[in-house]
């Protein structure tokens, strides 16, 4: 089989969990025996751009002209059996949907992010969950906040885009659903289940567990959305030291708030930045994985790292979190404010809670105490539902669906 990755790249100094996933993933493909052909662009490279590139940035989100041009080459030359798209956003635009199809070529789209409807992408703003661009023909509250790039010209033109594409979106021969709360996402957006597979990411397998370690760790941006206020109001809600040690790695605007607490009790310990061996170092020292994020996180990587490293998930039951913890079924998983869970809360490989401090506080508590008897739940977790080798089986069977649709 013959594919084509069309992703364009985030830039560097915006980290990026997407491009890492889209990394892995062409290499997965590539070692399942397909042939992969990378369509790549980046957000890097906009500022090398020459004069003409640079004067149709504006429409670029809409139609991307140049990449049009050498997908159309691309298509005709290499005659793909699918075009899997990832973001498009801006050098290469929702338009090659339209390009590959006319190719008869069938797309496949991973849904990374909500920006089928939202110009953000992420259904947060101003510190809170924001809706207001849900159901709109035009996204106008966007334009008015300043939702894209933080300029109402640039949001402007998002809004408009999104409007045009709508039934170009609606046009793809398969959504890959990263969750189950993407897959509600896209049937609220008028796409047929028929046409949404759930199907996660996968990251390779670290090998077996190492005994569990002690107290939590959070891994991800100090950003508001991914909750690191939240949790640091939970923890000062208990004495120093009861809980064990909180590991918090990472960057952000709110490094100085980490920092701030980190040197006012002893349990707090801010690790900075980490490389990959730095991560796997902290996860062996801890017993707990945080995901306690304020929007509706897709999929954060983290919590798959930690399943497969046989430690138990607290987080928050918003966006992909519960799915990926195995506690999106009623009940599952559910710790409520004073920390009690339902009998079957051992079917999910953690905790989820709601997104306030109290409720949070009162889970670490529960999590520190139960965190054993998740360990090996975790573990089996990770290698049921994220093993490079149970995902690819579902990728693969994706393509094969759609690869004769079009003929």
């Amino acid at each position: 089989m013959r594919v084509v990755v069309a992703h364009n790249r985030y830039r560097q100094a915006q980290p990026s969990g997407e491009n890492v996933i889209v990394d892995s993933e062409i290499d997965q493909l590539t070692a399942a025996g397909v042939e992969v052909i990378p369509f790549l662009r980046s957000s890097d490279d906009i500022p090398a751009l020459p004069a003409t590139g640079k004067a149709l940035l504006p429409i670029s989100p809409s139609y991307a002209p140049a990449a049009q041009r050498d997908l159309d080459r691309l298509l005709t030359e290499h005659r793909p059996d699918v075009l899997h798209l990832h973001n498009p956003y801006p050098l290469i635009s929702p338009w090659a949907i339209r390009t590959a199809h006319r190719h008869r070529v069938p797309v496949v789209h991973t849904v990374h992010n909500y920006r089928q409807v939202c110009s953000a992408g992420l259904y947060f703003r101003d510190g809170r969950i924001c809706t207001d661009c849900r159901g709109r023909a035009i996204g106008l509250p966007g334009v008015v906040h300043r939702c894209y790039r933080g300029s109402r010209a640039q949001s402007a033109v998002m809004a408009a885009t999104l409007a045009l594409h709508r039934p170009t979106w609606r046009s793809v021969d398969r959504f890959i659903a990263l969750t189950s709360a993407v897959a509600g996402h896209l049937r609220d957006y008028g796409v047929p289940d028929e046409r949404i597979v759930v199907k996660p990411n996968a990251i390779a397998d670290p090998g077996p567990p190492a005994p569990l370690g002690d107290g939590f760790l959070f891994l991800g941006r100090l950003t508001p959305e991914k909750g690191i206020g939240l949790l640091l109001d939970a923890w000062q809600r208990h004495p120093d030291g009861s809980l064990g040690t909180l590991r918090i790695g990472g960057d952000g605007e709110l490094r100085p708030l980490v920092a701030s607490a980190a040197a006012g009790r002893t349990d707090i310990d801010f690790l900075g930045p980490l490389d990959r061996s730095a991560v796997r170092d902290a996860l062996r020292a801890s017993a707990v994985v945080l995901a306690v994020s304020t929007w509706h996180d897709v999929l954060p990587t983290v919590v798959i790292e930690a399943l497969a490293s046989g430690r138990p998930v607290l987080g928050t039951a918003l966006g992909g979190i519960p799915y990926l913890v195995g506690a999106d079924s009623a009940g599952a998983g559910i710790a409520g404010p004073a920390g009690a869970v339902p009998a079957n809360a051992t079917t999910a490989a953690g905790w989820v809670v709601p997104p306030e401090a109290a409720a949070l506080a009162a889970a670490l508590s529960f999590a520190r105490d139960g965190a054993a008897a998740l360990a090996g739940v975790a573990r089996t977790r990770y290698e049921t539902t994220f093993h490079p080798d149970v995902v690819m089986k579902q990728h693969l069977a994706v393509y094969d669906a759609v690869a004769t649709k079009i003929s």
